[in-house]
């Protein structure tokens, strides 16, 4: 049986720029075909926009207030929401509130850095 415990995954930062936290995939459990992580953003942080060639996303936030734009398309975020995100569809989220933005990002096949396009030079470009 394999239990993570968020506090003990190490931090790493994407391609994107988010600060993530794995917390299973094939780097470091038996999970294979998915990866799970924690992502969160700083008050008025944003990730790049970027796409995915392969993995499709789903983002779930857990807590704070942002907005995400897939393909021009935007829509406010806040907690219970789930975003589903099919590859090769640019996507950017933004944290538009007074607290820190988590959400959960499951990833088929697993997050890989090569597998992430980005499509615009700085985080905080296009915020509309």
């Amino acid at each position: 049986m394999e239990v993570r415990q968020l506090a003990q995954a190490p931090p790493f930062v994407t391609k994107d720029g988010s600060e993530i936290r794995e917390l299973l995939a094939y780097r470091n459990s038996l999970i294979r075909n998915q990866s799970l992580a924690e992502a969160r953003l700083p008050v008025g942080g944003s990730t790049q926009e970027h796409y995915h060639v392969r993995s499709e996303e789903i983002y779930f936030i857990t807590s704070g207030a942002g907005r995400i734009r897939i393909e021009g398309e935007i829509a406010p975020v806040r907690p219970g929401d789930a975003i589903a995100i099919p590859p090769g569809r640019r996507h950017k989220l933004w944290n538009t509130g007074k607290e820190p933005l988590c959400l959960l990002c499951c990833c088929a096949p697993p997050y890989e850095h090569s597998d992430t396009i980005l499509t615009e030079e700085t985080p905080g470009e296009g915020a509309a």
